[in-house]
């Protein structure tokens, strides 16, 4: 049964962070941080953190920049505004030198921060990471741009569709879209990145020509069946950074942190957390 969390919120210099911590861990035990993927939240790391912290780890998990409970400002947002947002909240929590784990996007902000520097790491974890030039996303979600009309005509053509949906044997199609409708309306994140980063030039924060700057202990944990980050994207991430541990589930896809999260864990303690 999942622990009850409560949010906590704290003030940066410019913005307010959200985060969780669960239970566990003494005084001195090692704190992992933990990021949370695109169109997530703190709230997502629940299966995994609970693994962690019953392992003598303090976890704790924040809600990035335009997501959760913290601040949405509107934004052309780059990853490097992350970066600035978890640095800020490291110092203002005073956080000794840390484990960094990242999925999907917030696994790109993790591996940006080890880039910039300014965190004390004792190790980085990406599970399922983005943040790999690919110019075969360009255009990927171009259909989802009419879901950001700030009109009460395309809620209306949901809620006719609705129906039609169930007749046809599609409301699990449906529910999708209107999810991402709802999303899109509330994640200033999201919205950038589709008017922003449609074209393959826009992808000019991507982080694979800097990975050999990354001089932690890390880990580079893939899902063979992600239709979302491609294997060969996580195999970058291993090949380019230097004594990288790389590890493949071979029957998970891009929900790996719940659908697996005792074998995430797992190897987030044993290939980073009992070796430093």
């Amino acid at each position: 049964m999942h622990t009850q969390l409560i949010k906590q919120t704290i003030a940066l210099e410019t913005y307010q962070a959200a985060y969780l911590t669960w239970p566990g861990g003494d005084r001195d035990a090692p704190i992992a941080l933990l990021l949370h993927g695109f169109l997530g939240e703190s709230q997502g790391w629940q299966a995994v953190a609970e693994q962690l912290a019953a392992h003598n780890i303090r976890c704790l998990a924040l809600d990035l920049l335009g997501f959760g409970d913290s601040s949405k400002p509107r934004l052309k947002y780059t990853i490097d505004h992350q970066v600035q947002f978890i640095r800020e909240f490291v110092q203002a929590l005073d956080l000794p030198p840390l484990f960094l784990v990242g999925y999907s996007y917030g696994g790109w902000a993790a591996a940006a921060c080890a880039i910039e520097g300014s965190i004390g790491l004792r190790g980085l974890g990406l599970v399922a990471p983005a943040g790999i030039r690919d110019d075969a996303f360009a255009g990927r979600y171009a259909y989802l741009r009419p879901l950001l009309w700030d009109t009460p005509l395309v809620d209306g053509v949901l809620a006719l569709a609705r129906p039609i949906a169930q007749v046809l044997g599609q409301s699990n199609r449906w529910q999708e879209i209107d999810r991402a409708r709802q999303a899109l309306k509330n994640q200033p994140v999201a919205r950038s990145f589709l008017l922003d980063r449609w074209r393959p030039e826009d992808a000019i924060d991507t982080v694979e020509e800097r990975l050999d700057q990354i001089q932690v202990p890390t880990i580079a944990i893939a899902a063979e069946g992600d239709r979302t980050i491609p294997l060969w994207h996580v195999q970058t991430y291993a090949d380019r950074i230097a004594g990288a541990r790389f590890e493949c589930l071979p029957d998970a896809d891009h929900d790996l942190i719940h659908t697996h999260a005792a074998q995430v864990a797992n190897w987030l303690r044993s290939y980073l957390m009992n070796r430093t």
